[in-house]
């Protein structure tokens, strides 16, 4: 009995862990899945309304670790992949990498299009696009490309910073 209870917890930490770009923040309190045009998302950029498109293209696509497909895609993937298509531009391929040369974005001066990240378990290892409107988009392990709110139950006290690529 005892070596049964150790090994579900042992299951459920495990899974916590492993899950670090989990979120399914997709549903708000009533339950109802959030939809946002690109109009309502970030009203006058083209960036985000382009990146829009991507995320119409990949929503739902499931989470798969080291994805850059439509098959799926972990969240630097989804972000390199969303950004080649949509605007032309090649970013670097992990979440270290995009942290190390993008630009430092002041929180307050976030703007549509820039790259969010998050600590999870202490490390700096997820991300996803900031559409404008406090939302951002991503791939998240437990739900695959999903649009989620910045100050969400998850994230709000995960977010780290951000960064921009022009």
């Amino acid at each position: 009995m005892a070596m049964t209870i150790r090994y579900v917890i042992i299951l459920a930490v495990s899974s916590l862990v492993i899950s670090g770009c989990a979120s399914n923040q997709q549903l708000q309190s009533g339950g109802a899945a959030l939809q946002y045009s690109p109009v309502e998302s970030a009203p006058g950029s083209v960036k985000a309304e382009k990146l829009w498109q991507a995320f119409e293209r990949y929503q739902g696509t499931p989470y798969q670790y080291g994805g850059t497909t439509a098959r799926g895609f972990d969240c630097s993937g989804f972000i390199t992949t969303a950004y080649r298509e949509s605007l032309e531009r090649r970013l670097p391929r992990t979440t270290a990498q995009m942290l190390r040369y993008g630009d430092v974005v002041h929180p307050d001066d976030v703007k549509p299009g820039d790259i969010v990240f998050f600590r999870i378990g202490g490390k700096d290892q997820h991300a996803g696009i900031y559409m404008g409107d406090n939302r951002f988009i991503h791939a998240s392990t437990s739900s695959g490309v999903i649009m989620s709110e910045l100050n969400g139950y998850y994230w709000k006290d995960r977010f780290s910073g951000a960064r921009r690529f022009d």
